[in-house]
């Protein structure tokens, strides 16, 4: 007696149609991600930056409340300091009369580093707080946003 074997076919594997439908979709969420990626870390970047000059700004506000203005809070003198380069600040330029200036690491054109400035009010006998107006760094995608930190 003859015995008749049969081989039941199992599929091994993925259909060529299956992997182009997985490479489709991969390539659709890079392209979504990467550039969204790129602007979350260049806003991370310039609130860094922000963060950093937190205290040159306070260093500033007393010397306008010491001498009783923003003329002769330079760098180096009546106790401000002389911002250094950072991670975020990469060359900070010179303070003169309050203003900080520099560039940072956030790129709020992709690919250039960008220039800032933080221009501070001038105290009068009215207003004892100093309003810090900034230039360079804002962006509603790629910097800090319309209506925070003196944008």
């Amino acid at each position: 007696m003859m015995m008749k074997y049969t081989y039941n076919q199992t599929q091994k594997g993925f259909t060529l149609i299956e992997l182009m439908i997985v490479v489709a979709i991969i390539g659709i969420l890079a392209a979504i991600a990467i550039p969204q990626y790129s602007n979350y870390i260049s806003r991370t970047r310039s609130a860094s930056t922000m963060a950093e000059l937190g205290s040159v700004k306070t260093a500033i506000g007393l010397c306008a409340q010491e001498t009783g203005g923003l003329a002769g809070c330079d760098s180096g003198a009546n106790g401000v300091l002389t911002p250094t380069a950072t991670a975020n600040v990469i060359t900070p330029a010179a303070i003169v009369d309050g203003v900080i200036g520099g560039t940072s690491a956030a790129q709020i054109t992709p690919g250039t580093n960008t220039a800032f400035t933080l221009t501070p009010s001038t105290p009068t006998a009215t207003t004892t707080s100093i309003s810090w107006t900034l230039t360079g760094l804002c962006s509603d995608t790629r910097g800090i946003r319309a209506g925070s930190l003196g944008c």
